[in-house]
């Protein structure tokens, strides 16, 4: 059984390819699609599937490879589809980045605090669109604290139902139809979705390994007159890259000369992890970047409190005022409890956010040290949840196709970053087509656990495929 399946592609431009018995009846989300040779710019990925007589609903789904070409249907996304494919196969998963934690009790006694009890929290109706104040100024002041950067509560800073709301909602208020926007590859999958509801096309520059640093002016390079847009991730998922204050300062300095808005996603701001080559900065720090930048940040990866789904967008305030004319019409308010209960939370970590990072330090270099003994040649991660591992010096399969023996035969979960990737546009050849992302945001024994079946299983299993 592969990805439950994959996107597979018209069978006019699908990619002939041998594949083994066992992987053949899943079509590879890295086959090329290409309807005819046409110049690109080196290094930027772009489509060549055309979808301009795609409903809304394909576009999106195609933007986020979750459409099945062959049947029309959407599919769930690869994290979904991993994580049932993990389940089919009682496979340790190292796929979904979810952590096996529940977050800090005290946060959660808060919660369920503000929802029972009448006379703790803002009870349990409608948050004001922005968000509670509270939680508005523990985000401000946050930001003064840490990075010097002073926001006005009231008109810089919007509360949102998750970080993917505030990506969503930047991208519709900054993209404009017909554009394009630019972003680093690998990227977060609702990237595509969000640009093609938007009606601009998601352009990509990958990142390079083994340090998956951005190059700045290859970026430039990219920037058109159609270009509206520029989405940034740092700390970047899944590679765990840190943006450099230098890189920051230069991106900033090309949003304005080329009059671009930038919009950078830092959900895993909290999660540097030990030996980072760099400290977090926030883009708002740069000087002047109020005017063309905001800022996304999430509750539910600082806290390991996904399911919360509580999330912000800092930024000058007209960038705020003009996402919030999309913003409101999403979902408008959610979670007054939840909102109270990490305004707290931001206020005092109570040492939370520097144990949580040493224990996912400690599972990175679990994870790390016995990927390698495999010969997967992993990164080293300086944040976030995942590392990436280069699977072309143990096999000639895909990485998806690989991810599919892995959950089958040697039942672990993990996902291919080429599901990651504007696979529309991707060649198969390119080296983010062989990269795998594995999560360490699980206990140890169960990263442990799945290094043990690694170590066990997988030679084999990839014999029966070579």
């Amino acid at each position: 059984m592969g990805l439950m399946p994959s996107p597979s592609r018209p069978d006019h431009h699908a990619s002939q390819t041998a594949e083994s018995p066992a992987v053949a009846s899943a079509p590879s989300v890295t086959d090329s699609v290409s309807p005819g040779p046409r110049r690109r710019r080196p290094g930027l990925s772009g489509s060549r599937v055309a979808l301009d007589h795609k409903p809304l609903w394909a576009k999106a789904a195609i933007g986020a490879n979750t459409y099945d070409f062959s049947s029309g249907r959407v599919l769930p996304t690869i994290y979904e589809r991993t994580t049932a494919l993990a389940l089919q196969n009682d496979a340790a998963n190292l796929g979904q980045g979810f952590p096996d934690s529940q977050g800090p009790q005290w946060m959660l006694e808060q919660a369920a605090a503000a929802i029972t009890d009448a006379d703790v929290g803002p009870g349990n109706q409608y948050a004001p669109g922005l968000g509670l104040l509270s939680l508005r100024e523990a985000v401000a002041a946050d930001h003064q604290d840490r990075h010097g950067v002073a926001l006005d509560p009231e008109d810089e800073v919007i509360v949102t139902t998750g970080a993917t709301e505030g990506i969503t909602a930047a991208i519709l208020a900054f993209a404009w139809p017909g554009s394009e926007v630019l972003t680093f590859e690998p990227h977060y999958d609702s990237y595509g979705a969000c640009s093609a509801l938007a009606g601009a096309s998601l352009k990509g520059i990958p990142l390079r390994g083994p340090d998956f640093r951005p190059d700045i002016e290859a970026l430039e390079d990219a920037i058109t007159a159609k270009t509206s847009l520029v989405l940034l991730n740092t700390p970047h998922n899944p590679t765990g890259t840190v943006f450099s204050p230098a890189e920051l300062a230069r991106i900033v300095e090309i949003a304005k000369k080329h009059g671009v808005t930038v919009m950078c996603d830092e959900v895993y701001e909290q999660l540097v992890l030990d030996g980072a080559a760099h400290a977090h900065r926030s883009i708002l720090s740069v000087p002047g970047a109020k005017d063309v930048a905001v800022a996304v940040g999430s509750a539910g990866k600082s806290f390991s409190l996904t399911g919360w789904k509580v999330g912000w967008v800092a930024g000058g305030s007209e960038l705020i005022n003009h996402l919030r004319g999309i913003k409101q019409f999403l979902s408008y308010s959610s979670g007054p409890a939840y909102q109270w209960a990490v305004a707290e939370g931001i206020r005092d970590d109570r040492g939370y956010f520097a144990e949580n990072a040493a224990q996912l330090s400690a599972g990175r270099d679990i994870l790390r040290e016995g990927l390698d003994a495999a010969g997967l040649r992993p990164n080293r991660a300086d944040a976030g949840y995942f590392t990436v591992a280069n699977i072309s010096g143990v096999t000639d399969l895909s990485a998806e196709e690989f991810c599919t023996v892995l959950a089958n035969e040697v039942k672990v979960a993990a996902i291919p970053v080429a599901a990651l990737t504007i696979q529309h546009a991707a060649e198969p050849q390119d080296e983010l087509q062989k990269l795998v992302r594995f999560a360490f945001c699980k206990n140890h024994a169960t990263i442990e656990d799945a290094l043990q079946r690694i170590s066990s299983r997988l030679p084999a299993a990839l014999d029966r495929h070579s």
